[in-house]
């Protein structure tokens, strides 16, 4: 059977990633239940978590920093009284202690780790020194420099009501919203090291990223479920997947952005910088800005990238390819974003 041809497709997938596999295996079935060309995911969940994942196809995968860069939240549940050499629960056990705090202290201790703070990332990480992960390094034993980042907890909420956490381990549930290059494992561990007593992460769940709807999450249960029902009736699924994709532009909807005519849209797509007055410039120097180009007879407007302004001038930075601007979802759907 002679192999189907890759499809020049572009969009972002939600995919609600299960647990026990890495995001790059997941990413890869995206791309093959798609028979896309190009995918890309936006930031690794471990396999041990569950959640949000958007796989950017075509197009999008230029816009894919833009989520990695995005704000987070998660779901985690942390086991007090183990630490592990992963601070999760797929760790090997490296200290065990009995776990006696109360609510009050554990909020104390929560409120110590919110707002903007130090983060040295776990050996166990993706992070690259000298151009190798982390975790390649752990694994041989080998120890390296780790330094501390700056990232921002803007909420640390306890799920779970009690007055006295005791015994040898006890599992609470938590949630965490937070900036970019947050390791939540990370940061349980250093709870628990500030509590005396140790913890690891034991589930896993991100619930957002970005501004992106859990409602718009698909599962592989939920694809497969698709394909199925379009191979039963001698038919591709590929119109009903593409349905699921979201605008290549909601990577970038964070950003500020400028609409141009169709001259300076032109010029711009050849690469061109055009001046900005104040009334169109709508960003600071140096601050990537997205761009639109109204039509002309004003029905409506095209997505054409990611530029940057300096000194009144509109530079590119990132564009959609000029042969497949016609074929990229290219407006932000006001109803995805309600």
């Amino acid at each position: 059977m002679p192999r189907r041809s890759k499809r020049d497709i572009s969009g972002i997938l939600l995919l609600n990633k299960p647990q026990g596999i890495t995001s790059n295996d997941a990413m890869i079935r995206i791309r093959g239940i798609f028979h896309a060309q190009k995918a890309g995911h936006t930031g690794a969940l471990d396999p041990l978590a569950t959640g949000m994942l958007p796989i950017c196809l075509g197009e999008a995968t230029k816009f894919a920093q833009f989520l990695l860069d995005s704000d987070k939240e998660y779901e985690v549940t942390a086991r007090f009284g183990q630490r592990t050499t992963t601070s999760d629960a797929e760790g090997e056990l490296v200290s065990s202690s009995p776990v006696h705090f109360s609510k009050a202290e554990l909020l104390k201790a929560m409120a110590g780790l919110t707002g903007t703070i130090e983060q040295v990332p776990s050996i166990y990480s993706a992070l690259k020194y000298q151009g190798r992960p982390y975790y390649e390094y752990a694994r041989k034993g080998i120890d390296i420099p780790r330094e501390a980042r700056t990232i921002t907890i803007y909420s640390f909420d306890l799920e779970d009501d009690f007055e006295v956490a005791e015994g040898d381990i006890f599992d609470i549930r938590m949630k965490v919203s937070c900036s970019k290059g947050t390791y939540i494992r990370t940061l349980i561990d250093d709870l628990g090291e500030v509590l005396g007593c140790g913890a690891h992460v034991i589930r896993l769940n991100r619930t957002r990223v970005s501004t992106y709807p859990v409602d718009r999450m698909v599962s592989f249960e939920d694809l497969n479920a698709i394909v199925d029902e379009a191979h039963s009736k001698g038919l591709t699924a590929f119109s009903t997947l593409d349905n699921l994709l979201l605008p290549v532009d909601t990577a970038v909807s964070a950003l500020p952005e400028i609409e141009l005519d169709e001259i300076q849209g032109r010029d711009i797509m050849m690469g061109k910088r055009i001046k900005v007055t104040p009334v169109n410039m709508l960003t600071s120097d140096l601050q990537p800005i997205r761009i639109y180009v109204g039509l002309n007879d004003g029905s409506d407007r095209r997505f054409i990238g990611v530029g940057e302004i300096r000194y009144d001038h509109l530079a590119p930075k990132r564009l959609i390819s000029t042969a497949k601007l016609d074929d990229v979802a290219e407006l932000v759907s006001e109803e995805i974003f309600e």
